[in-house]
Formats: structure tokens, C-alpha cells, sequence
């Protein structure tokens, strides 16, 4: 019988798995009491426990097979049949029974087998000739082998024939043949060389062949899907870091490049082949030609170096901006990673100023005018209108709405309405001084923000939009035409909630303005105080 295994003794508490059903079952269960003849073991239920199984314990090597000897409602005690055939065989040997060397063997063969039965991985045992000789569970399982197929010993290229007739491998129909002949050549010539089988269920196959002492040929097959996966993943993710226009380095925990993607290749002057020897991020910037600003001094350049190594190395992910011997500016970027290494960015700071220029422009200015937007006037009068909380200085504004601009726009087109409100944006733009903020808020109405300016001053300010709104010729085709506004305005009182008073306050000016006849300005005055009872 095979050696047993020795096993620690008395009072345990180990995690192990009752494995039945050719390892198809599996509960998880408790090792209470174990020797080198048998265990205790507890379940959460003994219902469903086979009388025979295998005991799998963690850190204590293959499965052990077992005999049930007594249970109860959570406990079962237990009996390892190699040791229960050890006991047997020395009670036959004690009685004189002989036994032969061919049922030892014979023992050995069976608990190889039965160990064999129970892992994910496919075995296929092949004689000199090729033909199967054991063919294990998990191995019927991957290739949907049927048992009666499997037990009548069928010959390997049989068995790859079986594959093509299922339709399980990812290869063109005329190549098939090629295909199986192409790997019963590799079995026969016993090529060790690992090779990934793609099904056409999408599945990655790792196969592998061993030779044996008789001449037959051990095969086995394991499930590498997500290896492979992941594998293909990364070379496409590699050939997108190569096309992207910032630089990208990757760094292991000792700040040497696992990962150079051809921009900072191109940068570094750095080959192909040196890439791959994983250099040092101290030596990549010392080499490299571009490294430092122009005109430093050598001391200069070494703390420079040596400052950039220490903030990567410290994992300081600070945008620093760079300046480069060629007067290029560029932004680098650190980023820790999980397993201790770095990311590396790298990005000309120009480009970036500038596209965030452009964003910034597209935020807050009104595409039409040219003036600030809704938004972005709103921001800038809470500030004003907090500065005003804290000083208490005159704060004014100016409500502008165009006069029959539907008119306008329904009599010459929404192109010339487009004139038209260019020309108010363009007469508000020449009567502000450099303080004053001015926006469109939407569709034909304006609004004018006078910081340092009392009511008086304001009236004075809204009769010059005014007018020079009123001077602005206008052309439709061959038909010359002027537009007028109406103007609202309101100062700043501390009685105010907040920047939205004001501005409603404005707005009810603007109303008098319209139903005053229109092309005129109004200035808003509190309501009078309610007057008592007794009064």
C-alpha cells in the first residue's frame, strides 16, 4: 500500500473539504481530532456525507481517502482506508498471508488515480503507441468526452479528431487536418514546449507534454483564460500607451522602466533594445541630452537630477513643470502605483495652457458678443456684491432688453437680429470703464455691473449706452434701420439679501422702463414705508 503520509496528532482545528462525485462535491468542514489512522471532523450538516470520500486538509498535500466509521448530527469520525489497508496487510502478514508485489503496485496505481480524479486540471496518460491509458475527470469535462468513449482506451489522435468533430478549436476549417497531424507530430517527437490551444468558446487551453520512463507520453491540460486574457490585454494596452502624445514611463519598486512608450523613447533617445534592459530612471534623465534648463551649471544640473529622483522615489505626485535644454516646458506627473513602482506622465505644459485657455474662453464668454456669459457674470458679481458686504462701497447695475427685437428678428431675419444684439454688445463694450463687467444673459436682455459707482453716477452711465444704442445704424438688404433699449437700473443698499436683489431690483426698473414707452432709463427706488394705523 502507499506510505502514509505522517499526520499531527491529537487536538486540531484545521480547515479542510469532504471531496466526493470525482471532485464534482464539496463541503467545507472542520478537523477536530486527527491521527495517522483516522480523523474527527465536523460539518454543518452530516446529511448528504457519502460513506467513502476524500478529505482534503490545507497544507497537508494531496486527498486523503476515507471510510465513514460513526456520525452524528455535525460530527463524523472517520477512517483512512490507506491506513485501514496498511493495518489489513500487516494483520495478513502477521497471520502469513503473502501478498504480492503486483497488488502493491496495483494499491499505489488506484490512490494515483483517485488523487488524479480530483484536480481541475485534465490528464491524459498515453502508452508508447499513444493510445490513452488514463484519462481523468477533469480531462472529459474540458473536451465533453463521453465515459464510454473514454474507458475504451482511444488513441490520441482519436481523441484529437474528437476535438475537430466538436468544433472546439479556434481553427479555420482546411486547416484542421493540418492541425491534429501537426500535434500528434509534437506528442510523438515528445515536445515539452508549453502551447496555448484557443477554443472557440473563447477559453484558453495550456497544453503540455512529458515524457515518460515506459516511452508514453503524460499530456496535461490547464485552464489559462484570464492569464492569456490579461496577457492580450496588456500588449493592446501597450500599443495604445505607444500612440498617445503624452509621455508614459512605468518604474518597478527600484525605479528601474519596466515600460517606455515610444514618445518618451523618442524623448530620452532611447533604442528599442535598451528599453528592454530596463534602465535606471536616474541613468535615463543623466543620458539624455534634453535633461535641465540651458545655461545651468553643472552643480546646478546635479541637484536638479538629483531632486527629480528624490521626488519619484518618494512618490511626490506634485505636477512639477520641467524645462528642457531646448526651451520646451514640460509638466511630469508621479503616480504610485500598488505594487511599489511609479507612473510617469509627461505633457508639453504649451499645449495644455492653451487648450485650457480655450476651455476657459468657451466656459465663460458668449460665443455671439464676445461678452461674459450668464455663468460667468453671475461669478463675477458675487464677488463684487462680497466686496460690498465687507466695505460697504457703492455698488451698481445696469438691466438692458432690446426694444421690439421679435419685430426685428420676424421683419429681417435671425441674421440681422444677430446684428442687432452685436451692435448693443458692441455700444455697452464702449460706454464701460475697465471696472465694469458686462454680460448677456440670454436671448435679447444685457446686464452692466458699476463697482465704485452710486446711483447718480449709474443714470449717467445707462443715458450713454443708451444713446449710442440709439445711434447704431443697421442694414438689412437695402433698408437702413436703428434700434433702441430700454434701461433699468439700481444701487446697492445694505438692506438687500444679496446680489439677486439687486439685480431683481434693476429688473422692475427695466418693467417701468418698457411700459413707460420704451427707449428710456429708469432708476429704481425703495417703496416707501408702510404707513401706521394712528397715522
Amino acid at each position: 500500500m502507499s506510505e502514509l503520509k505522517p499526520m499531527p496528532r491529537g487536538r486540531t482545528f484545521l480547515a479542510g473539504k469532504v471531496i466526493s462525485n470525482y471532485g464534482q462535491s464539496s463541503i467545507d468542514c472542520i478537523v477536530r481530532r486527527i491521527s495517522d489512522v483516522g480523523a474527527e471532523i465536523e460539518v454543518e450538516s452530516a446529511l448528504g456525507v457519502p460513506e467513502r470520500f476524500h478529505l482534503l486538509i490545507a497544507g497537508e498535500g494531496e486527498p486523503q481517502p476515507c471510510r465513514r466509521i460513526w456520525q452524528s448530527e455535525k460530527q463524523l469520525g472517520l477512517s483512512f482506508e490507506l491506513a485501514e489497508a496498511a493495518r489489513e496487510d500487516a494483520a495478513r502478514e502477521a497471520a502469513g498471508e503473502a501478498k504480492g508485489a503486483d497488488q502493491v503496485v496495483r494499491g499505489q496505481l488506484l490512490a494515483l488515480r483517485a488523487a488524479l480524479d480530483v484536480i481541475d486540471i485534465g490528464i491524459l496518460l498515453l502508452d508508447a503507441d499513444l493510445k490513452a491509458q488514463f484519462i481523468n475527470r477533469a480531462f472529459r469535462r474540458m473536451w465533453a468526452l463521453p465515459d464510454a468513449v473514454a474507458d475504451r482506451n482511444p488513441a490520441f489522435v482519436a481523441l484529437m479528431y474528437h476535438g475537430r468533430d466538436t468544433g472546439a478549436y479556434q481553427v479555420a476549417p482546411e486547416d484542421l487536418d493540418d492541425y491534429v497531424a501537426d500535434r500528434v507530430r509534437q506528442v510523438k517527437a515528445g515536445d515539452i514546449a508549453p502551447r496555448d490551444l484557443r477554443r472557440t468558446n473563447g477559453e484558453v487551453i495550456r497544453v503540455q507534454c512529458a515524457c515518460l520512463p515506459n516511452g508514453g507520453r503524460m499530456i496535461s491540460y490547464a485552464y489559462v483564460t484570464d492569464i492569456v486574457r490579461h496577457a492580450d490585454e496588456l500588449e493592446m494596452l501597450r500599443g495604445a500607451l505607444d500612440h498617445v502624445s503624452e509621455g508614459v514611463v512605468m518604474l518597478d519598486r527600484d525605479l528601474n522602466a519596466r515600460f517606455l512608450n515610444k514618445r518618451m523613447r523618442r524623448f530620452w533617445g532611447v533604442t528599442d533594445e535598451q528599453a528592454t534592459r530596463r534602465p535606471s530612471y536616474e541613468s535615463l534623465i543623466r543620458n539624455s541630452v534634453r535633461t535641465g534648463a540651458s545655461g545651468q551649471t553643472p552643480e546646478e544640473r546635479e541637484a536638479l537630477l538629483a531632486g527629480r529622483v528624490a521626488a519619484v522615489r518618494d512618490g511626490d505626485e506634485t505636477p512639477r513643470d520641467l524645462q528642457t535644454t531646448d526651451g520646451r516646458h514640460i509638466r511630469a506627473h508621479c503616480a504610485p502605483l500598488k505594487d511599489g513602482g511609479r507612473m510617469l506622465t509627461y505633457c508639453d505644459v504649451t499645449d495644455l495652457v492653451r487648450n485650457a485657455q480655450q476651455m476657459e474662453e468657451l466656459a465663460t464668454t458668449d460665443a455671439m458678443t464676445g461678452l461674459a456669459n450668464r455663468r460667468h457674470f453671475w461669478t463675477l458679481a458675487a464677488a463684487e456684491w462680497s466686496r460690498f458686504q465687507r466695505y460697504y462701497r457703492p455698488l451698481s447695475v445696469l438691466m438692458i432688453d432690446v426694444d421690439h427685437f421679435k419685430a426685428v428678428n420676424d421683419r429681417y431675419g435671425h441674421a440681422v437680429g444677430d446684428d442687432a444684439l452685436v451692435a448693443v454688445a458692441n455700444a455697452c463694450r464702449a460706454g464701460k470703464r475697465s471696472s465694469d463687467i458686462v454680460g448677456r444673459l440670454g436671448g435679447e436682455e444685457f446686464a452692466m455691473l458699476l463697482p465704485e459707482t452710486d446711483l447718480y453716477q449709474a443714470r449717467i452711465v445707462a443715458e450713454r449706452v443708451r444713446s449710442t444704442i440709439a445711434a447704431c445704424a443697421l442694414k438689412a438688404g437695402d433698408v437702413d434701420f436703428n434700434i433702441t433699449a430700454s434701461i433699468g437700473f439700481a444701487a446697492a443698499t445694505p438692506s438687500m439679501s444679496g446680489f439677486e436683489a439687486l439685480l431683481h431690483a434693476a429688473d422692475q426698473a427695466l418693467y417701468q422702463a418698457k411700459t413707460g414707452g420704451r427707449n428710456r432709463t429708469v432708476a429704481w427706488s425703495p417703496p416707501p414705508p408702510a404707513r401706521l394705523a394712528a397715522e
